[in-house]
């Protein structure tokens, strides 16, 4: 009999103690939960804070190059990017090429990467240049001062009083005025069409 009375409290005992080490788990299990999620609410909000403190409005650049070449650059805003200072994200950009010798070249696009030690800006979303009687559409501009070029892609669309085209790319040298149009596959063909 006090075999049994024995194993009796022992299983009780056990029982409680199996009882408690899973309420005990559980409450650290939903603790756990609830810091975690605090944790991330604050990495959060530090996040925010980081990214508003690279946040600058009225973005304005402007640059010469030694030929006298003059390129200036607007945004609406612009975030510098944090794992390289040197590059500013763009909204709203609008900026105007003004060549020696040579007509003013404007361009917008909803937004745009710009690199402050060499003016090299990429346009995306929109992208619209005009100059002359031209206006040439395409959603990607990659312009660099430096090497004196234009090249614009996806959606080509070149317009002017006398005629439209069709184009996966159009590459143009601002020191020479030289245009080439061109498609990626040889077996497709630029779209002409004459407006008059």
């Amino acid at each position: 009999m006090q075999k049994n009375f024995v194993l009796r409290i022992f299983l009780i005992t056990s029982f409680l103690i199996f009882l408690i080490l899973i309420f005990f788990k559980f409450t650290n299990k939903e603790q756990l939960i609830k810091q975690e999620a605090e944790e991330i609410q604050e990495a959060e909000k530090i996040e925010e804070k980081i990214e508003s403190s690279n946040l600058i409005k009225d973005v304005n650049y402007t640059s010469k190059d030694s030929k006298g070449n003059v390129y200036s650059l607007n945004a609406s805003k612009g975030v510098i990017d944090q794992n390289n200072n040197n590059y500013i994200y763009l909204t709203s950009v609008k900026a105007n090429i003004n060549l020696v010798n040579y007509n003013l070249i404007e361009i917008s696009s909803d937004f745009g990467k710009y690199n402050i030690d060499n003016y090299d800006t990429i346009f995306s979303k929109n992208v619209i240049i005009s100059y002359l009687d031209n206006k040439i559409k395409g959603e990607y501009l990659d312009f660099s001062l430096e090497k004196n070029l234009l090249i614009i892609s996806r959606n080509v669309i070149l317009e002017n009083n006398e005629s439209s085209l069709k184009a996966d790319v159009i590459e143009m040298n601002i020191e020479t005025k030289d245009i080439k149009i061109f498609m990626y596959e040889e077996d497709k063909k630029i779209k002409f069409k004459s407006l008059k």
